[in-house]
């Protein structure tokens, strides 16, 4: 049955105009179609936006399928390079690092995860890392790149890669795309919010200007102030500092000085990590770090000290709260991006966030009735998602054998979640990967970070042993031969980038004789 005319959204507002605002622009004019609907977004030049995200998750690819975003023109507008995954430095011992990749380890073998064999075979003896069988890992270590077959049968075809590009450039391309369909910009510093005397909903908001934007339904992209969500609602914040410990973070480009490489590099630091994400026209980098254990002037001599080439502009000083919006709908107020929580920037999962709160408020987009069940759904949701993120990041932290520095050693020994103390035991004693319906990170991803910061399994699956180790070991060898022989057919990841998307802006920079 189709809704009554009255009682569809017809005003949508959105109060900010960063990645988060224009994400939520470019989703909601494309993925809710409606021929009465406006969307309009209020942007104040004068408050500047975070901007410092440059690296994502695979699931941009199947927002940007959804929006019908042409792949190749996206990549050169935003000077964008492929991702394979992170190369974690120095996370569980210093001079140790591994790649937590965007594919499988191996296949499974009689119905047992490949996991276990690698386990068994080397309780034998056999000393080959489980990296020798994940394609997306060899393909980083040698920076070489190619599309993923669409035959599920070939090797090829066991991994996904997402983008690294400049958050800016990506802002202003979802721009271009909004505003081709309809959303209608409106620049000016809001000063006041109207709400109703008897639901306390929001029904405007009032810029300097004096003009008064009406609306139904309110996105509040603001930022970390949660201009509406928290200044206006009061929706509460559950803070997660106690358990991820960093809370600063400095911020800056600098020319590239070494291989183009497909993935992200997060290197642990006395009090935090360091983040090193390639573009094709610079590299961003970044110090995050906990104020309890460093200063920031001590981050930001660590940060500049450790840069590749000269930086591009002066550091950005980031603070922030670890946590979650307790409400991240509240009335008729939908907090997206850094205005529903933050988590550090570890598993590049904002974009991520943001993207998912949008598709979901697609899906249950209220009429003018705003049911309570609608809100009560997306909220249970969305924090579980943070939940299952929030534990995946505390893992890195928990996982280490690294004393030599308070930071280190706080982290090594504090209390964790229960949820996440389950997970590890149960992978420890028997391997078992704890899987759920809900939640981002799936089983190679944990099995990447147990492994590559030493939680191995004291056991495995026994349906393993229906398999004899003789055919065992043939089959390692030949699935290992496999992921080399791709890899080593593959262009490098330099050559693909020139070959598909060359950055326009290294061409503009190159025309001006800039580079």
């Amino acid at each position: 049955m189709s809704k009554n005319s009255d009682e569809k959204i017809k005003r949508i507002v959105i109060v900010g105009g960063g990645t988060a605002g224009w994400i939520a622009a470019a989703g909601l004019s494309s993925l809710y179609k409606s021929d009465d609907l406006s969307i309009r977004l209020v942007k104040s030049e004068a408050i500047g936006t975070v901007g410092v995200g440059e690296a994502t998750v695979p699931h941009i690819r199947h927002f940007n399928v959804k929006l019908g975003i042409d792949e190749r023109d996206f990549m050169q507008k935003t000077s964008a390079t492929f991702k394979l995954g992170i190369e974690f430095c120095d996370w569980n011992r210093k001079g140790q690092s591994y790649v937590h990749p965007f594919g499988a380890y191996g296949e499974p073998v009689g119905g047992v995860g490949f996991h276990h064999h690698w386990v068994r075979m080397r309780k034998r003896g056999d000393t080959r890392s489980i990296d020798d069988f994940s394609l997306p890992v060899k393909m980083s270590h040698m920076a070489r790149f190619a599309m993923p077959s669409q035959d599920r049968r070939a090797v090829k075809s066991t991994f996904s890669y997402a983008y690294q590009f400049d958050a800016g450039l990506y802002a202003a391309y979802l721009r271009a795309y909004a505003e081709a369909r309809g959303v209608v910009r409106t620049e000016g510093r809001i000063t006041g919010v109207n709400q109703n005397a008897e639901t306390g909903f929001v029904e405007a908001v009032v810029l300097e200007s004096g003009e008064v934007v009406e609306g139904d339904l309110f996105i509040d992209a603001s930022g970390f102030r949660g201009l509406l969500i928290e200044q206006t609602l009061k929706s509460g914040y559950e803070t997660w500092g106690h358990w991820l410990q960093c809370d600063r973070a400095w911020a800056v480009p600098c020319e590239a000085n070494s291989t183009n490489t497909p993935y992200t590099r997060a290197t642990a630091r006395d009090a935090g990590w360091q983040w090193r994400i390639p573009l094709q026209h610079r590299v961003g980098n970044g110090y995050v770090f906990s104020s309890s254990f460093l200063s920031e002037d001590a981050a930001r001599a660590t940060l500049m000290a450790k840069l590749e080439g000269p930086a591009q502009a002066e550091p950005k000083m980031l603070s922030f709260t670890t946590g979650v919006r307790k409400q991240q709908w509240n009335k008729n107020v939908v907090a997206i991006g850094l205005a529903s929580g933050f988590l550090e920037p570890l598993k590049s999962t904002s974009i991520h966030l943001i993207q998912l709160a949008v598709t979901n408020l697609v899906e249950m987009l209220p009429d003018m009735r705003f049911c309570d069940d609608d809100r009560d759904e997306f909220n249970r949701i969305m924090h579980l998602e943070y939940e299952r993120v929030r534990d995946f990041l505390i893992l890195h932290y928990h996982a280490t054998e690294r004393d030599d520095t308070p930071f280190w050693d706080y982290c090594r020994t504090m209390t964790i979640p229960n949820s996440l103390a389950y997970k590890m035991t149960l992978f420890r004693e028997r391997g078992v990967i704890v899987n759920y319906r809900d939640g981002f990170f799936l089983e190679p991803s944990w099995l990447a970070v147990y492994i590559g910061q030493g939680v191995i399994p004291r056991d495995y699956d026994p349906l393993s042993e229906r398999i004899s180790d003789q055919a065992l070991a043939r089959y390692m060898a030949d699935y290992a031969g496999k992921v080399s022989s791709a890899v080593q057919a593959m262009p490098s990841h330099a050559a693909f980038l020139e070959q598909y998307c060359p950055s326009a802006v290294v061409s503009r920079r190159a025309t001006a004789g800039v580079v």
